[in-house]
């Protein structure tokens, strides 16, 4: 299977005080709001590209998981995965993933397996050059 994405970006101004803007075909995001108080400071109302990133990994490997499981004889009731991405000097140095599944009549180890299986084939996982840390509890 091929496809393709597109999102859009536009820039105003200098590094510091300059504004932009992120769209994505799908609609999804449109004319959304980032800036370097975003991005750095927590500040104003918008996104960042570490925010976007985390939530691409997040639902990606979710996604992934879910078919995994699926291929073992399992249907998860909710995977629940909030990725924290860590930008330091310059750099997206690790990702971390916790996983928290409610899978019924899996065993934690069987889990574990899986889960990390999905960690190493998600497509996002692949892309990126950051280590990525995967947490995964059953409930």
């Amino acid at each position: 299977m091929k496809f393709t994405r597109k999102a859009q970006a536009q820039w105003k101004g200098g590094g510091k005080d300059g504004k932009g803007t992120l769209t994505s075909n799908s609609g999804v995001l449109s004319n959304t709001p980032y800036s370097f108080h975003t991005r750095f400071e927590d500040g104003d109302k918008g996104t960042n590209p570490e925010e976007l990133v985390g939530a691409a990994h997040a639902g990606c490997f979710a996604m992934q998981l879910s078919f995994l499981l699926v291929e073992a004889g399992f249907t998860a009731n909710t995977l629940d995965v909030d990725a924290t991405v860590t930008f330091q000097d310059g750099k997206v140095t690790t990702i971390t993933l916790n996983l928290k599944g409610d899978v019924p009549n899996i065993g934690a180890e069987q889990f574990q397996e899986v889960a990390t299986k999905a960690k190493e084939v998600c497509p996002i996982s692949n892309l990126l050059n950051a280590e990525i840390v995967l947490n995964a509890s059953l409930v």
